[in-house]
């Protein structure tokens, strides 16, 4: 099984890095979870569904120009995976986006159906106030 999750991650990450909406919605089951380390603690158990991340995801090469995952460790667990990474890209002023961050997935039958991101969250908070100066 560790193989197919692996191979399943490996597919999940390129497809974000290609803005690849149709392969991203394939791999999240419907009632997919998704929490972030920014979003309250108390909405953990209901968290985002999957239109909300989705939405988010389809915008990201927009934020952070040639937004890619530097990999340094990615690993099955019993449950899913869990992968360590540095989102690395340009915000649209020029500025360099370096955001490291944990994912820690839950996969049932293929497909994500829970995800739980740990970033930092200055970087975020960077690219919010970025975002803002340039609207």
């Amino acid at each position: 099984m560790s193989e197919h999750v692996l191979a399943l991650a490996e597919r999940f990450f390129a497809a974000i890095e290609s803005t690849d909406i149709e392969t991203i919605r394939e791999i999240y089951h419907p009632e997919c979870v998704i929490w972030h380390s920014s979003d309250p603690l108390e909405a953990r158990e209901k968290g985002l569904g999957v239109d909300q991340n989705v939405q988010s995801l389809a915008t990201l090469q927009d934020r952070v120009i040639g937004a890619k995952f530097d990999v340094l460790q990615r690993e099955a667990t019993e449950t899913g995976f869990v992968q360590q990474h540095i989102l690395r890209g340009t915000m649209p002023n020029g500025e360099p986006f370096v955001m490291p961050s944990c994912m820690i997935c839950v996969v049932e039958d293929g497909r994500i159906t829970r995800l739980d991101e740990y970033f930092d969250a200055a970087a975020s908070t960077r690219l919010g106030e970025v975002l803002a100066e340039m609207a």
